[in-house]
């Protein structure tokens, strides 16, 4: 078992390409198959189809109240709103409610930064972020981030943001207590585009509502949240509304990078590194690898972008000598056995590699987090029963947020809050690009062209095998964008997984790191 835990929601089972909808949950993370494109995944959910409104249910009412936090030595006082925002057509008639936790400073004025957070699925509630990382109350874990006896309790978040900005956590339609008022509406709302309209409204009514035009403003997404932020810079801005920066988490712009299809090697090669890095963690790979972890990072990503992409466009034509010396390296890399490697064609895809890295010892590796581990259904198992990293966070989380937002934020209702899953239907990647995957990229490259000031920050967890950090590297590597552009990038690697916050270490780092996003993106008032 690993030291930090970490877990949910994840990035990169399948679309079929040219298939326009899938159900969130329906393929197994990592799985193999031919002609399809990695999805957003709520990993552990399995989603029930879409939900209309429960008539049953009266409107719950907005929830108003006022807190005090201590944090760092200092004693915030703040003002908390959770509420339901109505989401409108242009006529005026609702189709859907927005469930959002808004939090701000008392007495700081409209010009205060705002930061709008989200997490991604899709299907995913924004709890994570909520609960777990930026917000004032965290979800109390034990020292080493794994799950305490029940029942569970929250804390004081010595590293929310709020003394740095004002919050607002928004849950998509479908997920928490968002909801399309009819399942047809429903369909307007789960796909790429509808999802990034919905919020793209919902942020302009909360500016609008709150008098907040004057606000620097932020997004902090995580998961397919990265692909939403992606997507909704550039919408924001074709609309009028400028960002000062971005905070991407765990980060999926470019599904390509993440998808195990036939025909696509570029998932081979930028898995390579977190399978290294995963291995190493586990003790699989020769003792003279373990001297200089950076030196061998460095080297193992070397080989992929050269050797090892030149090998894998040869295909069929590959000499025997060649194959032998691929096969060689990615079982040094990798800590797996030659011979399976050779079984399957050179191609480690994220199941095989989870399930054979320690078929030994009779347990299979976490997904989100590759430090995390769990028993293995079988000693021949291909393909993971579960993800041992997403099955220890769901139930502490699940019950803080359900007794906080009743007995803390006072917000009153019996509805069900989906946290993975269960409140969406049949999500449309919206694949129309020439490549066939799903790919918010120009979206953001567009939101740079248009606002020179913005700034992105970029979170990389080293055991995170949803969205691997080298095909995030990848993917901003291959945006086209401008040297000035890439001046106002700046990114971070954390011994973490997926949700790098989880870690009490992690997290310290990452609060600094968005602290200098702070300082450097947000005027001198």
């Amino acid at each position: 078992m690993t030291k930090s835990f970490l877990g949910y929601l994840a990035i990169a089972a399948a679309l079929a390409l040219g298939q326009q909808q899938q159900r969130p949950g329906e393929t197994p993370p990592g799985e193999q198959r031919p002609a399809q494109q990695a999805r957003p995944q709520n990993e552990g959910a399995r989603n029930e189809g879409p939900k209309a409104e429960p008539e049953s249910f009266p409107e719950p009412k907005e929830s108003v109240t006022h807190h005090t936090t201590s944090l760092r030595g200092r004693t915030l006082h703040y003002t908390a709103t959770a509420a339901r925002m109505p989401v409108t057509d242009a006529e005026g008639k609702t189709e859907a409610r927005m469930f959002y936790v808004a939090y701000t400073l008392d007495n700081a004025g409209p010009r205060r930064p705002l930061t709008f957070a989200f997490n991604g699925g899709p299907g995913s509630a924004t709890i994570w972020l909520h609960m777990g990382a930026f917000g004032p109350k965290r979800v109390k874990l034990m020292p080493n981030g794994f799950m305490p006896a029940p029942p569970f309790e929250w804390e004081d978040n010595q590293n929310t943001l709020l003394d740095r900005s004002d919050l607002v956590f928004v849950d998509a339609i479908g997920t928490g207590y968002s909801r399309a008022v009819t399942q047809d509406l429903g369909k307007k709302f789960y796909d790429l585009q509808g999802d990034i309209a919905a919020f793209g409204e919902f942020i302009r009514l909360y500016l609008q509502k709150n008098s907040r035009w004057t606000s620097p403003l932020y997004l902090a997404g995580e998961s397919y949240g990265t692909t939403r932020a992606a997507g909704l810079s550039g919408y924001l801005i074709d609309h009028g509304i400028a960002l000062n920066g971005i905070v991407l988490i765990s980060t999926i712009l470019n599904f390509q990078t993440a998808s195990f299809t036939t025909g696509n090697d570029l998932p081979y090669i930028l898995y390579l590194p977190t399978y290294t890095m995963t291995a190493l963690y586990h003790h699989r790979l020769a003792p003279e690898l373990e001297k200089d972890p950076e030196s061998l990072r460095a080297e193992v990503e070397k080989w992929a972008t050269t050797d090892y992409t030149l090998a894998l466009q040869k295909g069929d034509s590959l000499s025997a000598a060649e194959r032998d010396s691929v096969a060689d390296h990615l079982s040094r890399y990798t800590g797996l056995p030659k011979h399976y490697i050779e079984q399957l064609n050179l191609r480690v895809d994220l199941s095989h590699f989870d399930t054979e890295l320690l078929r030994g010892k009779e347990e299979i590796v976490g997904r989100l987090d590759g430090r995390f581990t769990g028993p293995a259904q079988s000693a021949v198992e291909q393909r993971p029963e579960f993800d041992p990293s997403e099955a220890a966070i769901r139930p502490p989380y699940t019950s803080v947020f359900g007794d906080y937002v009743k007995q803390e934020l006072g917000f009153q209702t019996d509805m069900t809050y989906y946290v993975l899953g269960g409140g969406i239907g049949r999500w449309d990647y919206d694949v129309s690009g020439w490549s066939g995957f799903a790919d918010t990229s120009a979206a953001l490259r567009h939101a740079f062209a248009k606002n020179p000031y913005m700034h992105v920050f970029i979170a990389e967890g080293m055991y995170d095998a949803a969205t691997p950090y080298f095909a995030v590297d990848y993917t901003f590597d291959h945006m086209g964008l401008t040297a000035q552009a890439h001046k106002n990038i700046s990114k971070d690697h954390f011994n973490a997984g997926h949700m790098v916050y989880i870690d009490n270490a992690s997290m310290e780092k990452l609060r600094d790191d968005i602290d200098r996003q702070y300082e450097t993106a947000t005027p001198s008032q």
